[in-house]
């Protein structure tokens, strides 16, 4: 066997080991074909809690204030998180750019639970940033910025 055909062999083999236990993971027992499924799936009908974030996801509310409690509006804040990467992937790092109201909220969609990054950037503030571990379903992060260093 020449070296060539060796490596290719090796190749192929390397190849088939890869792909085989995807293969398994992502079959399902298939019964005859007269055969009706044992358990079969369930329906629920939809709820008017249109509100409620879905399981292991949380709903944020980020308020953002100056140091005399004034809201501080068009404000950019930034959310970072971690998203599930799929079988054999790692994780994601996922980011929303989000902008301040006139009442200095801002309103995150369903995020999932655990570490979430908070950015905030507003023209004539120091710049925030800090990860937070949210385990809540709904939230609430007050964040007071601080005035910018002076440069003389």
């Amino acid at each position: 066997m020449t070296s060539r055909s060796f490596r290719y062999a090796a190749r192929r083999a390397l190849a088939v080991a890869g792909i085989l236990p995807v293969m398994l993971l992502s079959t399902r027992s298939v019964g005859a074909q007269g055969d009706k499924p044992s358990n079969p799936p369930t329906t629920t009908a939809p709820t008017d809690h249109d509100d409620k974030a879905p399981q292991g996801t949380v709903k944020l509310k980020i308020v953002v204030t100056n140091p005399r409690g004034t809201p501080v509006s068009n404000a950019s804040v930034y959310v970072r998180f971690y998203k599930d990467g799929g079988l054999m992937h790692k994780d994601q790092l996922a980011e929303l750019d989000l902008k301040t109201g006139q009442d200095g909220a801002a309103k995150v969609p369903g995020v999932p639970q655990g570490k979430i990054q908070i950015q905030v950037i507003a023209t004539g503030w120091h710049t925030f940033g800090e990860w937070f571990d949210i385990q809540k379903d709904e939230q609430t992060v007050s964040i007071q910025l601080q005035e910018p260093p002076h440069w003389y």
